[in-house]
């Protein structure tokens, strides 16, 4: 009877010890994934700042070259109303005048569009735009990562109290909440999925 007792008792020991060693396992695995999830986040909100701001500097530059092309535009008409209104304008003058409406023409046009330098206005436009769509993904991604953090912490905080107090239904648990942490850092960074609510 004692025998049966004392074997009984050792394999309960066993059991538990293994039941230790697994969840101890499952604590180092997902606190490997809360510091990646982490990490994800940590970026994901930088790259959301800083293509903000990338987006605002192009758009600041766009309307700045938008008031030079007006104030050339409005330069070269002034010249070319002066021109027709005024004939008894000595030729040399205006050949200089008209020099001067064309090089703003030249001007205006050039603002537009200047693809080597990628700084007329529709590249400057175009830029800014890229940079706000970087920015609203990089905003869609960090919500997934804080709720992943959340639910990875609540999951290693329960499977520790389960080692605890010998509790393998609680650390079944906190396994469910750690594995849809993990699903959720997954999405976090891919975007499989969008989660009303979330993003």
């Amino acid at each position: 009877m004692k025998a049966d007792e004392a074997a009984e008792l050792m394999d309960r020991e066993k059991e538990t010890d293994q039941f230790k060693t697994r969840a101890a396992v499952v604590i180092a695995f997902f606190a490997m994934c809360l510091a990646i999830t982490g990490l994800g986040g940590s970026n994901a909100a930088k790259e959301a700042f800083n293509n903000n701001i990338l987006a605002s500097n192009f758009f600041s530059f766009f309307q700045a070259k938008n008031i030079r092309q007006t104030s050339y535009q409005l330069a070269a008409d002034e010249l070319e109303l002066t021109l027709q209104s005024n004939p008894a304008l000595p030729a040399e003058a205006r050949k200089a005048m008209q020099a001067k409406a064309d090089f703003y023409k030249k001007t205006v046009e050039r603002y537009e569009s200047e693809p080597d330098t990628r700084e007329g206005k529709k590249e400057l436009i175009a830029r800014a735009r890229e940079h706000e769509q970087l920015r609203d993904r990089a905003l869609k991604q960090d919500p997934y990562f804080d709720y992943a953090e959340a639910l990875l912490q609540i999951a290693i905080v329960l499977i520790s109290v389960a080692i605890v107090a010998s509790l393998p239904w609680l650390a079944y648990f906190g396994g469910v909440l750690g594995l849809i942490g993990m699903l959720l850092s997954i999405n976090g960074f891919l975007l499989l999925v969008e989660i009303p609510g979330l993003s």
